[in-house]
């Protein structure tokens, strides 16, 4: 029995998709907390612990746009639940590894494509099949801050977790949260009719695909993606060890990111604001340019707990705010009907920035002794990411093929 979606509705299907989200970003941004103490506690090395990190950061990426094409032909409900049990699955069996074979498949396969699969792709893609257009740039900064929301609630909690019952304790109450999702998922994909209305003949995932790949707008778009990726991944993953390495307590690492989530929220809330009022590539270019600032002054200042509150705080608020604008680019290119599968590519490329950011900087605390090579890596990626913006052209695309928003 299918029906409109009212205000209620529309509130309900936006608060499902952003619970969703809080779930499968909050374990994925806490995984920076279990580098320590796996190493200790094991013997693998930081290297090697980056590197089935790093795997997961790309694996994460790899199968946001095999989610999003499974979603847009047979429906989300099924990806959704599948990805929200291979989550607790890879959490609940990290413990038992002991090696960095066994890491990579727990928490660089298992626990990836799960999170994947329940992350932004299909959760943006399914709102927007079920959101009319004047709602959508608001409910996916809605949706985003929900995952932020993730972040802040789950570090802290993870690390107190930590503290008094070990990392496998934490990786099992981890899982154990990732199941909390799994009610949602019925709400959000309850049958609705549909406001997209498509008025063109549709002629398939790959030709939508082969006519996204060769638009210089969407090109630029996922190469200013990929330097997002690479500085969210270096940042969860080692901001813990950039912590001890200035001789500050392991609480201001995970008070930091939970600050950066917090922070996120808001930013994420006010990105999806603004979509509606500015052009997106701008918005973008602003927020990768204060990225750079940012670092700039970190580098400067003192590193005391509060410089890195402060710092936590400034780039909470553009962390994960770039998904709204972003995705609102793709869909003002090429419509919602393969918003999840565009957009998923889009996340691909960001994810494969995330797997250097993950990798090099084991890499660099490992030849280096810090991660000074990489805080320069990351600025000057931000400055490019910024102008390669600006050409970006937001107009619809008018293809025959492609489906009417």
């Amino acid at each position: 029995m299918f029906r409109s979606l009212g205000k209620r509705d529309i509130l309900i299907t936006t608060l499902a998709a952003a619970g969703i989200m809080m779930v499968t970003m909050g374990t994925r941004q806490s995984l920076g907390l279990f580098v320590g103490p796996i190493g200790s506690t094991t013997g693998i090395g930081i290297a090697t612990i980056s590197l089935a990190l790093a795997v997961g950061q790309f694996t994460w990426g790899a199968i946001q746009p095999v989610a999003g094409a499974i979603a847009d032909h047979y429906g989300p409900r099924v990806v959704l639940i599948g990805g929200i049990l291979l989550l607790a699955l890879g959490s609940a069996l990290t413990p038992f590894m002991s090696s960095g074979l066994g890491l990579i498949i727990s928490l660089g396969l298992l626990s990836a494509i799960g999170a994947g699969a329940g992350s932004f792709s299909v959760l943006i893609g399914a709102a927007a099949q079920r959101l009319p257009n004047e709602a959508r740039g608001s409910a996916s900064g809605v949706i985003n801050a929900g995952g932020s929301l993730g972040q802040f609630v789950f570090a802290p909690i993870l690390q107190k977790i930590i503290q008094s019952a070990g990392w496998m304790g934490a990786m099992w109450s981890m899982a154990v949260m990732a199941l909390t999702a799994l009610p949602l998922i019925a709400t959000l994909t309850r049958p609705v009719e549909s406001p997209v209305v498509h008025a063109q003949k549709d002629t398939g995932v790959l030709h939508a695909i082969n006519t996204a790949i060769k638009n210089p707008s969407y090109l630029l778009l996922n190469a200013g993606f990929f330097t997002c990726g690479f500085h969210i991944a270096f940042l969860v993953t080692h901001l813990p060890g950039e912590v001890k390495l200035c001789g500050l307590p392991p609480s201001v690492a995970s008070w930091s990111l939970a600050i950066i989530g917090l922070a996120n929220i808001f930013g994420s809330l006010y990105a999806g604001s603004c979509v509606s009022k500015y052009r997106s590539k701008y918005i973008l270019a602003a927020m990768y340019g204060s990225r750079t600032l940012l670092i700039l002054l970190y580098l400067i200042f003192p590193r005391t707990e509060l410089n890195f509150y402060l710092f936590a705080a400034g780039l909470g608020f553009t962390w994960l705010a770039t998904v709204p604008p972003t995705a609102a680019i793709v869909g003002k290119l090429f419509g919602v009907r393969y918003l999840g599968t565009l957009f998923g590519l889009t996340l691909l490329s960001h994810q494969t920035g995330a797997f250097l950011g993950a990798y090099l900087g084991g890499l660099a605390i490992i030849q280096f002794g810090d991660y000074g090579w990489m805080w320069y890596a990351d600025m000057v990626l931000a400055a490019i990411a910024a102008i390669i913006n600006l050409p970006i052209r937001e107009e619809p695309i008018q293809q025959t093929s492609m489906a009417s928003v």
